[in-house]
């Protein structure tokens, strides 16, 4: 960045996203409530909802079991990750045409270093309504923006005015945005860690800022304190920090409640392999090296990683090396945060067949015509532990 520009970031995020995903293949789901994730009667959470079912109080991680008793009528179906990664990949391409400096978070997340475009874009408000425009126009999906002079406080603001939201943080007034939040809304705190601070009275974000540095760390230790004491004041805590632009892809999702179940993280890390995998064969790359990334609900961060002689054989490989990491690195502490990358990146080389071959010619078949579905339109291939069961009688 030249000297004298000043730091723009873009924090987009996909409206409901898988759930909005099937209200475009389907139109006929537009305006109902729709569960993605697991079926009624069987074990698993949900893993998006529409805002028609947020109404219900239906949320993401959410017992399937409980969806359906506060929505009985809602459409629950199976996740098609296959179709997202494709939908996704199309709206990060859009992102690519405003500035090479686009960090993908996860699926449906994308951070955007914006510093220095407005020559080219005009000022922040109008680029991000340009891009907004664009994804609604060319793609069908809505996206909620938030600007602002560094990534937490943009990743903040695109949640406050949800869905197709545009929120500017002029630069300066970051501390005065995050003190009319609540509580609620400072992203990283999750529900365990605001029920700590309201046992000790501290109910409001005032309340919070009142709080100096070491009384906020005398509470949640060292990493957390830190935490929260620089996110309350808009300051960001590094939440993408150290974390490559290139030679890497990843996907992470933080939970609105720390979880503790083991298979239901499991079934996660498998979801983000299909994703992962999906973006590898469209970008015509391979990796040998799969990147696991865990965050504790006192804010303690750890990665792994595990590199394999060849590049993987298709999701299956990935998520064996996710799960194994995962077997090896964590303790069953309730979990705030899980990411999966792929690290290494090479593109064109003779590891992109390897990829769809070793595992031999079945599973090759079945991941690109998954994959070559989803391009058009017609992603109908899941994993099975992905695809709900009908209800049992």
């Amino acid at each position: 960045m030249a000297a004298g520009t000043r730091s723009v970031f873009f924090h987009i995020d996909l409206d409901a996203f898988f759930a909005s995903a099937e209200e475009l293949d389907d139109p006929s789901l537009a305006g109902k409530p729709v569960v993605v994730g697991a079926a009624p009667g069987h074990r698993g959470v949900v893993s998006t909802c529409s805002y028609a079912a947020r109404r219900y109080g239906i949320h993401s991680a959410m017992p399937i079991s409980e969806a359906y008793r506060l929505c009985p009528e809602a459409v629950f179906l199976p996740v098609r990750m296959a179709r997202y990664a494709e939908l996704s990949s199309r709206v990060m391409a859009v992102f690519q045409d405003y500035t090479p400096d686009v960090v993908r978070v996860s699926i449906d997340e994308a951070s955007m270093d914006m510093s220095g475009t407005e020559r080219l874009w005009g000022s922040p408000s109008a680029a991000a309504a340009s891009i907004r425009d664009r994804v609604q126009d060319e793609i069908g999906l809505s996206i909620s923006i938030g600007v602002a002079a560094n990534r937490y406080v943009a990743k903040v603001a695109s949640g406050t005015m949800k869905p197709a939201g545009l929120v500017v943080v002029p630069e300066g007034e970051e501390a005065a945005f995050m003190a009319a939040l609540r509580l609620k809304d400072l992203w990283g705190v999750g529900a365990k860690t605001r029920a700590r601070l309201t046992e000790l009275g501290i109910d409001s974000m005032e309340r919070l800022l009142a709080l100096s540095p070491e009384c906020v760390s005398s509470i949640f230790g060292n990493a957390g304190g830190d935490f929260i004491y620089r996110a309350a004041r808009g300051i960001d805590p590094g939440i993408y920090g150290g974390e490559s632009k290139s030679r890497s892809i990843s996907s992470e999702t933080t939970f609105e409640t720390d979880v503790v179940d083991r298979e239901y993280v499991e079934g996660v890390l498998l979801g983000m392999a299909e994703e992962l995998v999906s973006r590898l064969y469209a970008e015509g790359a391979c990796s040998r090296c799969a990147v696991l990334k865990l965050r504790y609900d006192d804010f303690e961060t750890l990665s792994a990683r595990e590199t394999r002689p060849a590049p993987f054989a298709g999701s299956s490989g990935v998520y064996e090396a996710a799960r194994g990491l995962l077997e090896r690195k964590w303790n069953g502490r309730p979990l705030r945060l899980v990411g999966l990358g792929l690290a290494g990146l090479d593109e064109g080389g003779s590891g992109q067949a390897e990829l769809f071959e070793e595992r031999g010619d079945r599973e090759a078949r079945v991941e690109r015509a998954g994959i070559a579905a989803a391009r058009k339109g017609l992603g109908k291939l899941t994993r099975a532990r992905l695809v709900p069961r009908p209800p049992s009688d």
